[in-house]
């Protein structure tokens, strides 16, 4: 009470209560750790919105929050959705380019052109504004309707001509495919279906006619007969019957409004197809004169389709080359969404191809850019080769007394009388001309020597092994020839007109091509030791590896000749995303859906041969360094259809992305490692990679492989897609020498038959042996002088096993490419009919 009392008294005088403060040496207990963390949630209340500046700096933002990163795919998704849409809008808009769409047959019975009648009716509710508005193609028009909002651009491609299909198929937006109502298509169509297939298909439609002639009961089973046979090649595509001008109007709203199949060879360059095509002769006062067989300026007008076209570019015409643009001007469009806005129609047979000096008519044309000399593509192909840029060094000091002391040792030779000695240092011993040959032989020249060497033992053997066979006594010989000349005698008229449709070159030919590739599988790589000449010197170029698989090998070790014409990349991955990202960034010159007229200069007047002949002419833009050339590799996997074994270094037809081109490839297997064993013919059962000496292309793209026949047929033998471009891809190829072992003992063993010379086992004898049971062993000593050698091994050896050597090394391509591609026959089924009548059934 009374310290109550006293409180209360101090606070009525207006007294303070003074309180205690700590001091500097008060302990301070540590806080109980609960072995709790603060949570997201908490730091979030007590930060109120405050964002540390380090947290902002740091790299990849690692600290990004769960709900931004979901934000942050949640717009990337839906812009990524918004550009589709915005593509798949501006197709056929008055914004973007019209819709191409290519009609093809693929049956013998059904006819393209009714289709194409259809649906230019009035009754499918579009307006067609301009016949022949394809450059070449004489059933092509466009097409506008107003109901939609879209125009089209339609035409009708024969299958005949497989190069034409192939190049409109790459730039065609979508295909529709006319079938025959009972069996679909026929075996060629399923041959153009192949090459489409592996060339990359576009969006596409399946139209069928005749259903409606049918009766109304037979209808839905004939439609699900077809379908059933169409879901084979095209599981999810729809059928659509064209009897009718409603049938076709909703065909063309299928059309219009069907999901784009993205390209990638094709979306990553602006591209463009030929609608109008005019020629002017170059004066003679540019160094080429005018004429029908001289150079001049090419304009073709069209709509750019993918990404925008800059002037500086090369542009690639298929079938003819690369050349180079001088100006890109802007015409009027000729297909307008607007009526009132359209030119007049051009009417007569050659309105879309003219050999003149103007423009292609009276319309105010205006000059989008002109190239610049100074910063446009060049069209260097090939590397300046420079024979004297090489290694050149003072000879020492030995080298000069070892070179003074051979000048002054005189030969020992004999000569002809009365030779002087002028003449006699210009006579040759005969080592020594041997020896020249072997240092003056390329590299080139001496795989092919191998490989005729080894094609001539190969022959050998089998001349051995049939003689062998046909042996007997003479008068089973007298008796066979007896009954050969009977049977001559008696040949029907059917045989001899059998005889008439075979080549018999091309039978032997592909009968030894059978007989190697047979040889091959059953004893890969095996080859048999000359016996006239020293396995050393045939094989000099071959060596050992203790390991396929680890061994070193310098790819930059004896390189050809023609690997100072080519380009190499130091990072082609590298250089491959940073060039498709520029592209794919690219905002200059002309825009995609822009009708344009591109100045193409010095252009032979053969690619105006080939519009008027009615091909079409498709142009591409090429990206940064694919006109050079270097060495391109293909993964490839060969087609079912194809029986014929194909060789390595046999000449081959390539249609890779936008390029067509002829070359003699080398096979070798598709692995991961840093050396790869060459193939000597295209397996069946795997992929293979295919390496050739072709201009540069940036993957992805679509490659086709054809092999031509004598008869100009082309027929399909690969396809695949492109792989990489790698000059020191590293490609060895692999010889085995085999041996017998002529007396076993317990690890060793003595070997015959393999080589048939001493000094060829000393040779040899670093090199590692193998046997066919899984045996591994070396060379330990030369018995003798006539190639028996005792060898040891990990094993004893079993009497039935063989011993191998493998020797290996580098091959290269063949340069043999070739732009110009003759044009394919068209492609028939090899058959012979024979008439009953003609068979003697006696």
């Amino acid at each position: 009470m009374i310290r109550l009392s006293h409180m209360v008294k101090m606070a009525a005088n207006g007294e303070k209560q003074q309180g205690h403060r700590a001091g500097i040496y008060k302990q301070k207990n540590k806080v109980h750790k609960h072995g709790k963390h603060r949570t997201k949630g908490e730091i979030e209340r007590e930060n109120k919105g405050r964002v540390s500046v380090t947290a902002l700096t740091k790299k990849q933002r690692k600290e990004q929050k769960k709900m931004d990163r979901r934000h942050k795919a949640n717009q990337l998704r839906r812009n990524k959705k918004d550009m589709v849409l915005t593509e798949k809008r501006r197709l056929g808009s008055r914004d973007g380019p019209p819709h191409l769409v290519a009609v093809l047959s693929l049956h013998a019975a059904v006819d393209a052109a009714a289709v194409t009648k259809l649906l230019r009716g009035e009754g499918a509710g579009g307006v067609v504004h301009q016949e022949r508005c394809i450059s070449g193609i004489s059933d092509s028009f466009g097409l506008i309707l107003p109901r939609f909002k879209q125009r089209f651009t339609f035409l009708s491609q024969s299958t005949a001509d497989m190069h034409s299909l192939l190049d409109v198929a790459k730039i065609a937006d979508s295909l529709v495919f006319v079938l025959d109502s009972t069996e679909g298509w026929d075996s060629y169509g399923d041959h153009c279906l192949s090459c489409l297939f592996a060339q990359g298909l576009p969006s596409h439609a399946l139209v069928c006619q005749g259903v409606s002639d049918l009766p109304v009961k037979k209808r839905v089973e004939s439609r699900r007969a077809l379908s059933k046979i169409t879901e084979i090649r095209f599981p999810d595509t729809r059928l659509f019957p064209l009897d009718s001008e409603q049938d076709a109007t909703l065909l063309l709203r299928h059309l219009g409004s069907q999901r784009q199949r993205k390209l990638g060879f094709r979306s990553r360059r602006s591209h463009l197809l030929a609608q109008h095509v005019t020629f002017t002769p170059n004066s003679p006062a540019e160094g080429t004169g005018g004429g029908p067989s001289g150079l001049g300026t090419l304009c073709v007008s069209g709509y750019v389709r993918g990404h925008p076209l800059r002037v500086d570019r090369l542009v690639h015409i298929s079938g003819h080359g690369d050349f180079q643009l001088s100006q890109i001007d802007a015409p009027t469009d000729p297909l307008p969404l607007n009526l009132t806005q359209a030119r007049p129609a051009k009417s007569g047979k050659g309105g879309d191809v003219d050999m003149m000096d103007g423009g292609e008519d009276e319309a105010p044309v205006r000059v989008l850019m002109k190239a610049d000399p100074s910063s446009r593509e060049s069209l260097q192909t090939e590397a300046e080769v420079d024979p004297m840029d090489g290694e050149q060094t003072w000879p020492t000091e030995t080298e000069l007394l070892e070179a003074e002391e051979a000048r002054k040792n005189k030969r020992v030779m004999k000569v002809p009388k009365g030779t002087s000695d002028y003449q006699a240092t210009w006579i040759v011993d005969d080592d020594e001309e041997e020896n020249g040959e072997l240092d003056e032989e390329s590299s080139e020249d001496d795989d092919d020597n191998d490989d005729m060497l080894d094609e001539a033992m190969d022959g050998d053997d089998e001349e051995n092994n049939s003689q062998d066979a046909g042996s007997g006594s003479e008068e089973d010989d007298d008796e066979e020839e007896e009954e050969e000349e009977v049977c001559s005698t008696e040949r029907s008229g059917a045989d001899q007109r059998y005889d008439e449709h075979m080549d018999e070159a091309a039978e032997q030919e592909g009968l030894q091509r059978y007989r190697e590739a047979r040889a091959n599988e059953m004893f890969p790589d095996e080859v048999d030791t000359p016996l006239d000449k020293l396995a050393r010197i045939r094989f000099q170029r071959y060596r050992g590896l203790k390991s396929f698989r680890s061994s070193p090998w310098d790819p930059l070790e004896n390189l050809p000749q023609n690997y100072s014409r080519i380009f190499q990349f130091q990072s082609f991955e590298r250089t491959r995303h940073r060039i498709l990202a520029e592209a794919a960034a690219e905002e200059e010159g002309a825009m995609a859906g822009w009708y344009v007229t591109l100045h193409i200069v010095d252009v032979p007047f053969s690619v105006m041969e080939s519009v008027q002949s009615g091909q079409p002419l498709i142009l591409v833009s090429l990206l940064p360094h694919e006109q050079k050339m270097s060495v391109m590799h293909l993964l490839v996997r060969r087609h079912p259809s194809n029986t014929e074994p194909i060789k390595s270094k046999e000449e081959l037809v390539f249609h890779c992305g936008f390029r067509r081109f002829r070359a003699s490839p080398i096979f070798s297997q598709h692995t991961s490692a840093d050396k790869h064993k060459m193939e000597r013919f295209l397996r069946p059962d795997a992929p293979t990679v295919v390496s050739v000496y072709a201009p540069i292309t940036f993957p992805p793209a679509g490659v086709l492989l054809f092999k031509q026949r004598s008869d100009g047929i082309q027929d399909l033998v690969a396809t695949g897609s492109l792989l990489s471009c790698n000059p020191q891809r590293v490609v060895l190829k692999r010889i085995v020498l085999s041996g017998h072992p002529f007396k076993i003992n317990r690890r060793s063993a003595v070997v015959r038959y393999m080589f048939f010379n001493r000094d060829d086992i000393l040779w040899f004898k670093p090199v590692e042996l193998r046997t066919k049971w899984g045996r591994r062993g070396h060379i330990k000593e030369a018995l003798g002088t006539h190639g028996h050698m005792k060898c040891v091994f990990d094993s004893q050896l079993r009497s039935q096993d063989t011993v191998l050597m493998n020797l290996y090394k580098r091959v290269y391509p063949r340069w043999t490419y070739d732009p110009y591609v003759p044009l394919p026959l068209p492609w028939v089924k090899s058959e012979v009919t024979v008439e009953m009548d003609d068979l003697d059934m006696e």
